[in-house]
């Protein structure tokens, strides 16, 4: 896998701890070098997207988006998210236990840039962690977001 100079942050939304340490260890596992971000709900992920200390919460270049959480599941904070020109450039995968018709045809309806089911299996999990990165840190461009929350 290709290292960049300076790897974008990830940020997991999940309310699961026990799948957060998996995606963990899995995109570790996967050598990816970007620094990652823990939010438990949906509430949490815009309050953490609106923050203005960069350094602390800094802008991530991919969200990992569990769609069963409390607060505000992950289909209304993705709604939120892309309905708004500050935050809607930024890439949203979601990745759940879901594999409901409805649920993937909604999301996608909604703005999401992929949807991923969570594998089992770990080593599963850190070999589509491995495809995830090398697509969205060495394939994609993504947009320059380092200047703030524009």
């Amino acid at each position: 896998m290709k290292i960049t100079k300076n790897p974008v942050p990830i940020l997991v939304a999940d309310d699961d701890l026990d799948d957060c340490q998996m995606i963990k260890e899995a995109l570790q596992e996967s050598r990816l070098l970007n620094e990652i971000h823990f939010v438990h709900d949906g509430e949490q992920l815009l309050k953490y997207l609106q923050f203005e200390n960069l350094k602390e919460f800094p802008i991530p270049g991919l969200i990992l988006l569990d769609l069963n959480m409390p607060k505000k599941d992950g289909r209304e904070a993705l709604k939120e998210i892309k309905s708004n020109p500050k935050l809607r450039q930024i890439p949203v995968v979601v990745l759940t236990t879901s594999k409901a018709e409805e649920d993937i045809l909604r999301t996608y309806n909604l703005g999401v840039n992929s949807f991923i089911t969570k594998p089992i299996a770990f080593k599963d999990l850190v070999q589509t962690m491995t495809d995830l990165g090398r697509y969205w840190f060495e394939i994609v461009e993504l947009p320059d977001r380092s200047e703030g929350r524009e």
